[in-house]
């Protein structure tokens, strides 16, 4: 019987092998090989973006142990373990807070969008994740272009559906305020941002703040 390590060996070997010449940078690649595996779904390796200061600006809100920041309890899940032990990095995730609730139920907008909000103004985001709902995408990018102050280094934006998902994540990848990661058309979800987020953890060695 294969242990988890070497069931994961195989799928990426197997992934490698089916995508083939692929042109893709490293960096790119173990992010797309990443969510291709936790997706089943080869068609992402032609429908992932990526801002040109995006890994520069994952590494540097890694290795300064800046919070992640979610939408949704999923994405926050997905993450959290990975996080904690290799960087010792604080996941949160706003969209239960009372704050939160309150403040949807007042203005008739989602809790997602509140949640984000929330942890934006919180402060101290190096990532800010967002892989269920467009609402809260846009509310992050118009919190991006209108204060400085609370913009995260890295915007991953990739929620799933039909409403808004699309236009929301081509508006992203238009934005020069934040670098970004997403991915185009309808495809996306919690399990694609925490695979994104999670090969971009990997992909910098541990900080002494996991380790000690």
């Amino acid at each position: 019987m294969l242990r988890p390590h070497d069931i994961q060996g195989e799928s990426f070997r197997i992934i490698e092998h089916e995508l083939g010449v692929h042109g893709l940078p490293p960096e790119e690649f173990l992010v797309v090989r990443r969510v291709i595996h936790s997706t089943g779904d080869f068609e992402f390796a032609r429908l992932l973006r990526f801002h040109p200061e995006a890994f520069t600006a994952a590494n540097m809100a890694i290795r300064s142990g800046e919070d992640l920041l979610t939408d949704v309890e999923m994405v926050r899940v997905g993450i959290q373990g990975l996080a904690e032990r290799r960087h010792g990095i604080q996941v949160r995730c706003h969209l239960n807070d009372p704050e939160a609730t309150q403040a949807a139920e007042a203005t008739g907008t989602t809790r997602s969008l509140q949640g984000i909000l929330r942890g934006l103004q919180l402060g101290r985001v190096g990532i800010c994740v967002v892989g269920n709902a467009p609402t809260a995408l846009r509310a992050a990018l118009e919190a991006c272009d209108a204060s400085p102050s609370l913009r995260p280094r890295l915007l991953v934006g990739v929620p799933v559906g039909f409403v808004d998902a699309p236009e929301a994540k081509e508006a992203l990848s238009g934005t020069d305020a934040v670098p970004w990661i997403t991915c185009l058309g309808r495809k996306g979800g919690s399990a694609v941002a925490a695979a994104i987020v999670n090969a971009l953890l990997e992909g910098i060695p541990p900080t002494r703040r996991a380790q000690g």
